[in-house]
């Protein structure tokens, strides 16, 4: 669930004032990741390199307590649960948007991601959850690029990451990724935090078994 919080309440409350009314809030970094363990999770238990991804960013994201609070139509919104925002090819060429709730069972997540994923594809609709703390992301793992700044649309001030191809450089695979955030929910340094744990995750991804 999501409700209006006073600004004041939060350590977020100058950057709200300076930030909340700017005409270009966003913030995008750049970082390269090595994705070594991941690649081998999913080529070993043959599960989705992008669904292995986007869980290891949904459990760096509950890591940084900034990203349960985002900034909507001039107010500061907090949730309770985080979402992860896929892109899927539909059945008639196009693209839908698909909001996955996160859960930090991968087994749980995986159900969600496929059954959700499969919906919006045969459907050709989107899925939205208002309710989640959404992360976007967006995938080209066919083509190789070295960033994203995306458009900014003031009606998705959500934090949201790009990533195309990996690359392999002696033995160990690489992927560089494009990180855009609004200011008002976070500084640089929160980001670089979120991206360092997110390597972290990765690092650690599906070690217990």
């Amino acid at each position: 669930m999501k409700k209006e919080i006073d600004p004041e309440d939060t350590s977020r409350v100058s950057a709200f004032k300076m930030w909340m009314s700017s005409p270009m809030p966003m913030v995008t970094i750049f970082k390269t990741i090595d994705i070594t363990r991941v690649v081998k999770v999913s080529m070993k238990r043959h599960l989705s390199l992008n669904l292995l991804l986007c869980h290891c960013i949904g459990k760096a994201a509950t890591r940084v307590s900034e990203f349960m609070i985002l900034p909507e139509n001039g107010k500061m919104m907090q949730f309770d649960s985080l979402g992860i925002n896929v892109i899927v090819k539909n059945l008639n060429g196009g693209i839908n948007s698909c909001d996955i709730p996160f859960d930090e069972e991968l087994e749980i997540f995986n159900h969600n991601y496929q059954k959700l994923t499969k919906q919006a594809a045969s459907t050709c609709e989107s899925i939205f959850d208002e309710n989640l703390m959404i992360i976007g992301t967006s995938a080209l793992p066919a083509f190789d690029f070295d960033g994203v700044v995306n458009q900014y649309c003031s009606s998705f001030n959500n934090p949201m990451l790009f990533w195309g191809k990996y690359y392999t450089h002696w033995f160990k695979k690489y992927l560089k990724f494009s990180f855009q955030f609004h200011h008002v929910q976070m500084d640089g340094e929160q980001a670089c935090m979120f991206l360092d744990k997110l390597q972290q995750t990765i690092n650690e991804c599906n070690k217990s078994e």
